[in-house]
């Protein structure tokens, strides 16, 4: 029997051969854009840089990035996705800034802005701040920053956001930040990202009103320093959401070397001045802090937690907090420190810690039970004198 032969049209044939997969993934989308620098790959690409499509675009577009290098900061105000094929790297030169903070009124440079407005999804860019050009502590530099915004970041790779040695003790250079201004709300996703070599903190969210489901991605510091007290990633300042499955190591402040010599410190997930927040599923090695919880109502469970140098794997600072089924490898100055009131530690396995479990004197109601310890020299220290812990937040 004869095969019916089927031929696609033209038209049909050059767009799927046009490199962006990422679209043949989209469904109900109102429009797809196609974008090339150098309309090597897709020929028939309407728009040579992001911003261009981006301008054009209408609300609830679908703007494809295909292959090449893009040296330019976006910024986007209307609901769109935007999807990179592999190979697109997104590095502008002479960074200038581009937008006002949304809650502290700081001057800002960021690479991509996403600035009052809901649904903007970034899928699959090389975010690279490697020539920024900037050459002070303002703008503060951000790779992916979202104000006032809602939406998801997913398989970026955020890199390079970085002054340089020049300026290394500036408290800038965030790989992601989401931050809200009064009466705002951004309620923004953030999986499966990789972010390293940033300045101060990986991923942050600051400020009330916003809320982070921050998920899966691998968040790396750049190893000791003496500059700066990098943070992997931080939910402050009246913030909410939860952090998990994520990988966070290497942010560790060198010149905090030992407990009784840290003004400061660095830590893998900073929560600061905001309740109710949830850490689970985490893996952490090779930070001064594991979990750092200052605030109050919030759960630290099922992490794993390595190498904290000089200090501690999970520091409960406030009250009804609750450390429970996490693992515990090597803690220089205890796995678990409790500072407030109600706190419950419980169902932990404790390996090679200086102390299994801290508790300041003067924190009262706390539950410390059915934990496992090994080759740990005191297991419980209740009540320890006072240890102030010093945390560097991004404000």
């Amino acid at each position: 029997m004869r095969k019916a032969l089927f031929v696609l049209p033209v038209s049909l044939f050059i767009f799927f051969s046009a490199s962006c997969p990422a679209f043949s993934q989209i469904s109900n989308a109102s429009a797809n854009i196609l974008v090339d620098d150098d309309k090597v790959q897709c020929p028939s690409a309407q728009f040579t840089t992001i911003q261009s499509a981006v301008n054009a675009a209408t609300s609830g577009d679908v703007i494809c990035v295909c292959a090449g290098t893009y040296p330019e900061q976006v910024t986007i105000s209307k609901p769109l996705t935007l999807r990179a094929d592999n190979g697109v790297v997104v590095i502008p030169s002479g960074m200038t800034q581009n937008s006002t903070g949304a809650a502290g009124g700081d001057s800002i440079a960021a690479i991509f802005l996403v600035q009052g407005v809901q649904d903007v999804d970034l899928d699959g860019f090389i975010v690279d701040g490697s020539n920024n050009g900037l050459t002070g502590c303002s703008p503060r530099l951000i790779g992916i920053d979202y104000e006032n915004a809602s939406g998801h970041i997913r398989h970026n790779a955020v890199r390079h956001i970085s002054l340089g040695s020049a300026d290394s003790g500036c408290q800038s250079g965030n790989g992601i930040e989401v931050e809200t201004g009064s009466g705002s709300a951004s309620d923004v996703t953030i999986n499966d990202n990789s972010v390293w070599d940033y300045q101060k903190n990986g991923i942050t969210g600051n400020e009330q009103g916003t809320q982070l489901s921050v998920d899966a991605n691998v968040v790396t510091g750049i190893g000791p320093t003496p500059n700066i007290a990098q943070n992997g990633i931080q939910i402050g300042f009246g913030a909410a959401g939860k952090v998990s499955n994520n990988t966070v190591a290497d942010n560790v402040y060198s010149i905090c070397s030992s407990s009784a010599s840290c003004p400061t410190n660095a830590t893998g997930i900073l929560i600061f001045q905001s309740d109710g927040v949830s850490a689970r599923n985490n893996s952490l090695t090779t930070n001064q802090i594991g979990v750092f919880i200052g605030g109050d109502n919030s759960v630290v469970a099922s992490n794993t937690i390595s190498n904290s140098l000089a200090l501690i794997g999970v520091a409960l600072v406030g009250d009804e907090n609750s450390a429970v089924r996490n693992t515990f490898t090597h803690a220089d100055q205890a796995a678990v420190y409790i500072q407030g009131n109600g706190n419950r530690v419980s169902g932990n396995d404790i390996t090679d810690a200086a102390i299994g479990v801290l508790k300041i004197s003067g924190s009262t109601g706390s539950t410390i039970h059915n934990n496992s310890f090994f080759a740990t020299l005191v297991t419980v220290q209740d009540p320890a004198p006072t240890r102030p812990i010093g945390v560097s937040p991004v404000h």
